[in-house]
């Protein structure tokens, strides 16, 4: 028998100090007790319920194998973000030789991500074409564990961080990497038993005696003691609460355009039926409710959902609680922050409730707006639509105003200027857009509630903030490029799915050279009311600070167009969307819009 005194929760000296003579941190342990637990790790204050846990019972491992996934040895050849490439993905397979019939080249890859339980973090894809034969081939790759591949199991990230561990559901289809570590029940009737085994506050407690060093390996999971409940109905029960908190985290993933099965922004979906125009119902005109009405629906249904992701949470920890005969040591408490649903759109206040950002909320729906225009999205159908070069005919078809709600840019080109120079400026399309999905009775009211959650007009939002918003939701590989003169003096988007050779001449000939032109004529103007006396002093000054305004933009501009996009206007290149934004980004960085970090 030995002595232990623990002072791991002590942040400073001064604290160890005082906690060193306090009883409560003084432990007695014998060396053969901690040959109980796996590994022998001298976990001394460690209960003797725990240490029978782990000496009486079955492990994970002899249910639920746990293994590593792939090192592929270089990234940045093998793996994309699933919006790089073009929408040929290889979703949903369940086995290698269904995916190397196919033919298909892009499967779905888990490679960790941020701390997330349930479902999530499947957002990139991996080089499998031909059963992976490049990726295998090449000598600094280590493709471990390839027979699990497609499997449907438990997933997790390596590293970990708070009180918690995030376990989640990995679907049929994906490939898995070394970060993104997996158990794979025998039994697929088990697995949600397991991945609600592994969300509670037990699993942690356990885990972080085997392993304290918060990075948990598959060997560590493995050596996790499984208790099953003597009643099948307690089993039941677990795995409904477990679905549910699945199904719940895969309808918040899936509402994001980030996601492969996303369909239609959340606050079009709340609008239903109503959201392209207002119905004729026996005679009577329906209106189409207000936008602030739907975005109040939409705070309303996603609150119910995240408490009830919470209650589910606490519900599995008081059963295994009680299964694992803990009571004495753990409650069943779950922290709202713990909650990893709607990270981007709440925050969990000072009062401990759950608050909206109604700023995000609306960001997330210009972007949608944006995505329509480009014909990326429809509002006549759900999901992508133009998602792949040479969509020409499609393109064509969408640009047509008899045909569809709210016809896309045709051109593939939308100013993002200051001034309303251009019939299909971004700020005017967007207003557009309100107008098509919310009516045109309540416009007015609509575009207030916007700007006043946006904190700013539409048109500021547009020109200073949008593009930043669209980097960071697409992790710095932007499907929506931004050419940018160097003062930001002239801007214009343009979707890089629908790209072609002559892009840039197109920018430079339409746009950037005719807004040159309508710069000279606002100048002329300007100076009329500069150098007429009738005018007031006042009218007069502000005319001529708008002409040195005006003539330095335009000498930027001039610049720009002959020392910059001139040369690429000329020299048309082609894309290949499989090289990732990365590489083809950087082609054209002399007049896109910089982005930190892309060098």
């Amino acid at each position: 028998m030995a002595t232990y005194i623990r002072l791991t929760d002590y942040r400073d000296s001064d604290s160890k100090e005082q906690g060193f003579f306090k009883s409560e941190n003084r432990y007695e342990g014998k060396q053969s007790d901690f040959e109980k637990i796996p590994g022998s790790p001298i976990a001394y204050w460690v209960s003797d319920r725990v240490k029978e846990i782990f000496f009486n019972n079955n492990l994970i491992s002899n249910i639920s194998p746990t293994r590593d996934g792939i090192t592929t040895g270089d990234n940045d050849l093998f793996i994309r973000l699933w919006h790089e490439v073009e929408y040929k993905l290889g979703l949903n397979f369940k086995n290698r030789n269904e995916a190397q019939k196919s033919g298909l080249k892009w499967f779905p890859y888990s490679k960790g991500g941020e701390f997330r339980k349930w479902f999530g973090n499947i957002e990139y894809v991996v080089n499998w074409l031909n059963d992976g034969e490049d990726l295998i081939k090449f000598p600094k790759s280590y493709p471990r564990n390839k027979n699990f591949y497609f499997n449907k199991g438990i997933t997790w990230t390596l590293l970990s961080t708070g009180n918690s561990f995030g376990v989640r559901q990995l679907p049929y289809g994906t490939i898995f990497d070394v970060n993104s570590k997996c158990s794979f029940p025998e039994n697929k009737e088990n697995l949600e038993f397991v991945l609600g085994f592994l969300s509670t506050k037990i699993a942690y407690k356990l885990l972080i005696m085997i392993n304290p060093t918060m990075a948990f390996q598959a060997g560590d999971i493995a050596k996790l003691p499984i208790i099953f409940p003597k009643q099948d109905s307690i089993k039941q029960t677990i795995d409904i609460l477990t679905q549910q908190n699945i199904d719940i985290s895969k309808e918040e993933w899936d509402s994001r355009e980030t996601s492969w099965d996303f369909t239609k922004n959340e606050l079009l979906r709340f609008l239903g039926s109503e959201a392209l125009a207002s119905q004729e119902l026996g005679g009577t005109k329906v209106p189409l409710p207000k936008l602030e009405e739907i975005y109040c629906r939409y705070c309303e249904y996603w609150r119910e959902k995240f408490y009830q992701l919470h209650k589910n949470e606490e519900e599995l920890n008081r059963l295994f609680i009680d299964i694992y005969e803990l009571q004495d040591e753990l409650t069943p408490d779950v922290a709202l922050k713990d909650i990893t649903i709607l990270k981007s759109e709440s925050i969990i206040n000072d009062n401990n409730e759950l608050e909206f950002k109604a700023d995000e909320i609306m960001k997330q729906f210009i972007s949608y707006a944006v995505g329509v225009m480009f014909g990326r999205y429809s509002l006549d159908s759900d999901g992508l639509v133009v998602a792949n070069l040479g969509s020409d005919a499609l393109v064509s078809q969408m640009s047509d105003e008899t045909k569809v709600s709210f016809p896309i840019d045709d051109d593939n080109v939308i100013p993002v200027l200051e001034d309303d120079y251009f019939s299909d400026d971004i700020a005017s399309r967007v207003v557009s857009f309100v107008k098509t999905t919310f009516g045109a009775e309540n416009l007015s009211e609509n575009i207030a509630f916007i700007e006043k959650c946006l904190g700013k007009t539409i048109r500021a939002y547009m020109v200073k903030d949008f593009y930043e918003d669209h980097i960071k939701r697409y992790k710095k590989r932007p499907i929506y490029w931004m050419v940018s003169s160097p003062k930001k003096g002239f801007m214009s988007l343009s979707y890089m799915h629908r790209y072609q050779s002559d892009l840039f001449a197109r920018v430079q000939n339409n746009y950037l050279r005719e807004y040159i032109t309508k710069l000279e004529g606002t100048l002329t103007n300007q100076e009329h009311i500069a150098n007429d006396s009738s005018n007031s002093p006042t009218q007069r000054a502000k005319a001529a600070k708008e002409i040195d305004r005006i003539n330095k933009k335009i000498e930027e501009l001039i610049k720009f167009d002959r020392e910059s996009i001139t040369k690429f206007a000329q020299n048309r290149i082609e894309l290949d969307l499989d090289d990732g934004v990365k590489a083809n980004y950087l082609k054209f960085m002399e007049i896109l819009y910089p982005i930190k970090g892309m060098e």
